[in-house]
């Protein structure tokens, strides 16, 4: 099998403020961010051959996006759970490097505060039998984090300050990042005492709903050089959709998940990385929970087993730490509209390569990583990411 890497560009992108955007529609959320995207490529919206929009919960497929671009080109929409966005990504990018297309868009969009949801909005509107157990994400999360204390013997003060620590570090990105939802730094003692939801995650471990979306468009680096010099490399991609592994056997530990393992392998072994934590700089994680951000970082390599809790306690994955975590403020501060998260994630990515972060601007910075993962108990998929620029 071939590797992508070096082989597609990203040239432009653009993101749309992410909250409750009662003031804009879908519509408006994507010509926000493609608007963006476009200005920032140099290019007009003419140019585009073809487009993927990754979407969760629209049923209009890509008639959502066509009428906004005021083109008749290919449309496709793609929905792969929280990963949407990403493998709208992911889709674009292959079409890129198989030649068939120079020059693509994705978008990334969800509306999903006018369902009136305190949650995710259902995903299947058909009766069932009912037979299935009520499991909203913060149950299952909320059991991996007991599993986890119970696994490595870590004990619940201990615990809940970890993931509070994760908290006020991405909290405090956020308060840097125009685009965030929330932009409000809060305190250790804030996140610990605040309103208990699923024992022991709290009102501050738990990431919001919102609306949003982001846009990238995509060619080839030797079309890139025309347009700009500090264009973005895509140097390794991963994705994978799991068998139900957690719900069908027993031996499942609730500490880690297989398609993180299988996504992270294809993804590295494309970017040609065998140390993740000394060969990766960034990473824009898929922070549904506080929970999450400690399996992440132990499914991708990052931190040994059992041992991410010590390189939070350190400080190693804050903004000014050895591998800053979430820099834009992650799902913590912006949410999660679902189909929108994977793009915004690479938004980060290519702004810290480019040099273009801002207050957030890390010192140094070669790669970044992006992973979500999405689905029910055990997860149902997972796609990993990784960008630089040319070497």
């Amino acid at each position: 099998m071939q590797s992508i890497k070096d082989r597609v560009a990203i040239i432009g992108m653009g993101c749309a403020k992410f909250g409750e955007r009662w003031d804009a529609g879908r519509e408006e959320l994507v010509m926000e961010a493609c608007t963006e995207a476009f200005a920032d490529a140099r290019i007009k919206a003419e140019e585009i051959q073809a487009a993927w929009l990754g979407s969760f919960v629209t049923s209009q497929g890509g008639q959502a996006l066509a009428p906004t671009l005021k083109r008749r080109i290919p449309v496709t929409r793609v929905e792969n759970a929280c990963s949407s966005g990403t493998d709208a990504f992911r889709n674009a990018a292959y079409a890129v490097a198989s030649g068939v297309y120079d020059l693509v868009i994705a978008v990334g969009v969800e509306k999903l505060k006018d369902f009136g949801f305190s949650g995710l909005p259902p995903t299947d509107p058909r009766p069932t039998s009912v037979v299935d157990p009520e499991q909203p994400p913060p149950t299952y999360f909320a059991m991996m984090i007991n599993r986890y204390m119970r696994a490595y013997g870590i004990d619940y003060d201990r615990a809940k300050r970890a993931l509070a620590l994760v908290a006020v570090s991405s909290h405090h990105n956020g308060s840097l990042n125009p685009k965030a939802h929330f932009q409000r730094e809060v305190s250790l003692e804030t996140v610990l005492n605040a309103p208990m939801i699923c024992k022991p995650l709290g009102l501050y471990d738990c990431c919001g709903v919102s609306d949003g979306c982001a846009a990238a468009i995509l060619t080839r680096p030797e079309i890139a050089r025309r347009y700009r010099d500090d264009y973005v490399l895509v140097k390794g991609m991963g994705i994978c959709s799991g068998d139900a592994y957690a719900q069908l056997r027993s031996d499942w530990d609730f500490i880690h998940f297989e398609e993180n393992l299988v996504a992270a392998k294809q993804a590295f072994a494309e970017a040609g990385i065998a140390n993740p934590r000394e060969e990766i700089d960034m990473a824009e994680i898929h922070d549904c929970f506080t929970v999450n951000h400690l399996i992440t970082m132990e499914d991708l390599g990052i931190s040994p087993r059992g041992k991410s809790i010590e390189d939070i306690e350190a400080g190693f994955f804050k903004l000014d730490g050895g591998f800053p975590v979430n820099t834009d403020g992650g799902l913590k501060c912006f949410g999660h509209p679902i189909g929108a998260s994977g793009l915004r994630m690479i938004y980060e990515v290519y702004k810290q390569l480019q040099g273009r972060a801002g207050p957030r601007q890390l010192k140094k910075i070669r790669r970044g990583l992006t992973h979500n993962v999405g689905g029910g108990l055990g997860v149902s998929t997972a796609a990993i990411a990784i960008f630089g620029r040319e070497e």
